[in-house]
């Protein structure tokens, strides 16, 4: 403040000879001298009166510049007002009305733009919600280390692996996944895995590697107890397909486990197991 104060006293023609970088270095000049002054000035006996009083800008003290807010009319305060009975909504109508007036898409009376434009489509509320998954996402996992591809007598992957391992969330799975292809150049672990369905050229891929995949349906429930058994005491049995589903998951293209040809892989390798334990207690 003292500087520029200083600077408003010095004579303008003097500024109007100088170059810019003098003014600059004039005025750093003075503003340097008013700082040294005040410190010493302040190291004096001097009454706290006549110093200057230096109001920093805060939470408590901001606000908007006078008249940059105005206050709304109130209204139905009477005539004096310019607002009062009616409160300037006229006469009755449907204007005047609480919560009157037309909508933003009434064009007056003609036919609305958007019913002008035909339907196209539906939404299929009876479709089951299948989650894409890729042979190459199982691959990636696999070469991080976060997913162990299962031995020859080990049980095969489930869902529940897969949330383990962090492919996906529990919330994110409401139906079940699909297995797709993408990135089945690069699949080559040997992995043996359960899933709600497969496409085609996924089963091609995951048997080519020397893996095994079986498509098995789950309901709400079945679901639920495989992704959370910890809510449940006893793990219920899980329920067949509905009869829409179920040419699905017998026919053998698909590796539906209700295929004769699933269901017989299981009865040998059953008696395989049987017979290697009666070898090894012999």
């Amino acid at each position: 403040m003292a500087a520029r104060n200083i600077l408003r006293t010095i004579h303008r023609p003097v500024f109007r000879n100088a170059s810019p970088s003098d003014v600059n270095t004039l005025k750093y000049v003075l503003h340097r001298t008013c700082i040294c002054s005040s410190r010493k000035f302040s190291s004096l006996n001097v009454k706290s009166d006549d110093r200057e009083i230096v109001s920093f800008l805060t939470l408590n003290n901001i606000s908007d510049n006078p008249g940059a807010v105005k206050k709304g009319r109130r209204v139905g305060r009477g005539i004096g007002s310019s607002k009062g009975k009616t409160c300037g909504r006229g006469h009755k109508g449907q204007k005047a009305r609480s919560g009157g007036g037309p909508g933003p898409l009434f064009e007056g009376g003609q036919t609305k733009f958007y019913k002008t434009i035909p339907k196209r489509g539906f939404t299929n509320n009876h479709a089951e919600k299948m989650i894409p998954l890729n042979v190459g996402t199982l691959q990636d996992f696999v070469d991080m280390g976060r997913l162990v591809p299962p031995g020859p007598n080990d049980p095969p992957l489930t869902m529940k692996d897969l949330v383990d391992a962090g492919i996906m969330k529990n919330s994110v799975i409401k139906d079940g996944i699909k297995l797709l292809a993408k990135g089945k150049e690069r699949l080559r672990s040997p992995i043996k895995i359960e899933i709600s369905r497969a496409s085609a050229d996924a089963i091609d891929a995951i048997e080519s590697a020397g893996g095994e995949i079986t498509t098995v349906h789950y309901n709400n429930l079945a679901l639920r107890a495989l992704l959370k058994p910890d809510k449940f005491e006893i793990i219920p049995k899980r329920a067949r397909p509905p009869p829409k589903l179920m040419p699905y998951y017998t026919n053998d293209h698909n590796r539906g486990y209700l295929s004769p040809q699933v269901q017989m892989k299981k009865v040998l390798s059953m008696n395989d197991k049987v017979s290697e334990t009666s070898e090894e207690s012999s």
